[in-house]
C-alpha cells in the first residue's frame, strides 16, 4: 500500500520542540539534490519526502529511518559514509524497502561537500536535541558492533586471528545464504535464470577442466574453505586432493562431509597455513580460490613463490581472486569498510599487478578470464537468501553482524556491476622449457566431463596420506 505524502514545506513541520524543526529543515537541505524520492521517517513517526522528484508522482524504492539522535549527527557531521554505514549497525538508522536502491545514499554522500555552518547547526541541533530529551520512550538501545584489530604486517597469527573473526562465527549462518556445498566464492552462471546450485555446481566444473584434472593427478586446494571444491575434485575426476584451510570450523565441517561421502581415502583436510607448507614439486595442480586476496600485497611474491616450489614441472596453477580497478590497497571507502567490519587482513590490487607477480614467480600465464558479471549475480543470489532467512540468522549472530553481512555483499555487488572490483581466474603453468601442457584451443572447457571411475574412489590402494 502505497503513502500520499506532501513535499516537504514550512507547514509540514513537527510541531515538537524547535530543535525537531531545525532537524527536519537539515533534512531537508541535505537530501535536497538526492536524485530520486526517498522517505525519511523521524522518531515521533513523522515522515518526510525528500530528493528532487519529491513533488512528482514517483513512490520511494526505501525508506530510511531515524531512530535516535546519533542518526541525525551521522547525517549532519560530515559526509563520511562510514558512519551512516555504522549507525545502520547500531540500529540508529534503519532501512526498509529496497536495500540495492538505498546504497545510492553512498554516492549521494561522497559527493556532499557540507558548509561549516551546516556542520555546527547539526551539531548543536544533536546537543539541544539531547536536553530537551522528548520522546525518550522511542529511542533505540544501541546494537553492539564488533570490530576487527588491524592488521599490519600479515603474520601467521594475524591471519589466523582475521580468519576466526570472518568465518569462524557459525557454519550455520553460512548454511542459511550459501548453497548446499558451502561454496563462498563467485559462481559461474551459464545462463542468467540458473539457479544458484546449478551455478556453483558449473563454476567447480570450470575450475575443474581448466586444471585438466584427470584420475591420479595429485592436487592442492589452498583455502579450501568447506572442502566442496576438493570432495568435487575427487568424486567426479577421481583426483587425489589435499585441502589446507585457518579456519578450525571449516575444517571441522569439511572432515565430517568426507566421513559421509566416503572420500577419506581421496581427500585429505588440513589446518594448516600455507607458509607450512613443506617438499617440492609435491602437486601436479594447485588451486586457489578466493584465497590470495588475504595473503597481503606485500607476501603475494611470497605465496606464488610457494606455489611454484610446491608444483611438479609443467603443472598448472589455477588463481581465482578478487581485483580492484584502482593500483594497491589504499584508503578508499570500501578499503576501510572491508578492513574494519569484514576482512580484516583483505587487501586487493589490479589484476595486471598480480599478473606481474605470477610471472615473477617464474609462472606462463595461459588463461585469464573475468569474471565480475558472474560475482554480481552471485552476491545478489547471497542477499536475497540472507535477507529471506532474517529470523534464523540471528539466532547464530547479532542483528548487528547480520547487517554487516548485509550491508557488505549488497555494496559488493553493485561494485562488481560497476566495474570497481573484478574477478579473475588466472591459469599459469610452472614454466621449465616444455611445450605447455594445455590443448590448442578452449574446447575442452565446454565439454561435458567424464564421470570418474567408480572403483577409483573406493580403491584403497590410491591412499597417498
Amino acid at each position: 500500500m502505497s503513502t500520499t505524502l506532501r513535499p516537504f514545506s514550512s507547514s509540514s513541520i513537527p510541531t515538537e520542540p524547535e530543535t525537531l524543526r531545525q532537524v527536519t529543515r537539515l533534512l531537508y537541505t541535505i537530501f535536497r539534490d538526492f536524485e530520486g524520492v526517498l522517505h525519511i521517517q523521524l522518531w515521533n513517526g513523522e515522515l518526510i519526502r525528500l530528493g528532487r522528484e519529491r513533488q512528482t508522482d514517483t513512490e520511494p524504492d526505501f525508506t530510511l529511518h531515524l531512530n535516535n539522535a546519533q542518526a541525525v549527527n551521522a547525517l549532519t557531521i560530515g559526509n563520511d559514509p562510514l558512519r551512516l554505514a555504522d549507525c545502520y549497525f547500531k540500529d540508529d538508522i534503519n532501512i526498509t524497502g529496497d536495500f540495492f536502491r538505498a546504497l545510492r545514499l553512498i554516492k549521494h554522500f561522497q559527493s556532499m561537500e557540507p558548509t561549516l555552518s551546516q556542520r555546527l547547526k547539526g551539531y548543536f541541533a544533536v546537543l539541544n536535541w539531547s536536553l530537551y530529551d522528548f520522546q525518550k520512550q522511542a529511542v533505540v538501545k544501541t546494537l553492539e558492533v564488533i570490530q576487527s584489530a588491524k592488521v599490519k604486517n600479515h603474520t601467521r597469527e594475524e591471519n589466523q586471528r582475521s580468519v576466526e573473526f570472518h568465518y569462524d562465527i557459525s557454519n550455520d549462518f553460512y548454511k542459511l545464504w550459501l548453497d548446499s556445498n558451502m561454496l563462498y566464492s563467485c559462481a559461474y552462471f551459464k545462463q542468467v535464470n540458473d539457479s544458484l546450485e546449478i551455478a556453483q555446481q558449473q563454476k567447480m566444473d570450470h575450475i575443474c577442466k581448466k586444471l585438466l584434472l584427470k584420475p591420479g593427478d595429485e592436487m592442492l586446494d589452498i583455502g579450501c574453505g568447506w572442502g566442496a571444491l576438493a570432495m568435487h575434485a575427487a568424486q567426479k575426476y577421481g583426483v587425489k586432493v589435499h585441502g589446507i584451510t585457518l579456519s578450525k570450523t571449516q575444517w571441522e565441517w569439511a572432515n565430517q562431509a568426507l566421513l559421509k561421502r566416503g572420500l577419506g581415502k581421496m581427500v585429505r583436510i588440513d589446518l594448516c597455513d600455507y607458509r607450512d607448507l613443506q617438499g617440492a614439486s609435491r602437486y601436479d595442480k594447485i588451486s586457489s580460490v578466493g584465497m590470495f586476496e588475504h595473503v597481503g600485497l606485500k607476501n603475494l611474491p611470497t605465496y606464488f613463490a610457494i606455489i611454484h616450489r610446491l608444483l611438479k614441472p609443467n603443472g598448472l596453477m589455477l588463481n581465482h581472486g578478487i581485483t580492484h580497478e584502482q593500483e594497491g590497497w589504499g584508503r578508499q571507502l570500501s578499503s576501510r569498510f572491508i578492513n574494519r567490519y569484514v576482512f580484516p587482513d583483505g587487501e586487493l590490487d589490479s589484476v595486471s599487478n598480480v599478473q606481474q607477480v605470477i610471472e615473477r614467480s617464474h609462472f606462463e600465464i595461459a588463461d585469464v578470464e573475468n569474471l565480475r558479471a558472474h560475482y554480481a549475480m552471485t552476491l545478489r543470489h547471497w542477499v536475497s537468501r540472507l535477507e529471506m532467512h532474517h529470523a534464523a540468522a540471528t539466532e547464530y549472530v547479532s542483528e548487528a553482524t547480520f547487517r554487516i553481512w548485509r550491508l557488505f555483499m549488497a555494496a559488493s555487488a553493485t561494485e562488481f556491476e560497476s566495474g570497481q572490483l573484478g574477478l579473475y581466474q588466472i591459469l599459469a603453468c610452472k614454466r621449465d622449457g616444455q611445450p605447455l601442457a594445455l590443448p590448442l584451443t578452449r574446447d575442452h572447457l565446454y565439454q561435458i566431463p567424464k564421470q570418474a571411475p567408480a572403483l577409483g574412489l573406493k580403491d584403497h590402494s590410491l591412499n597417498i596420506w
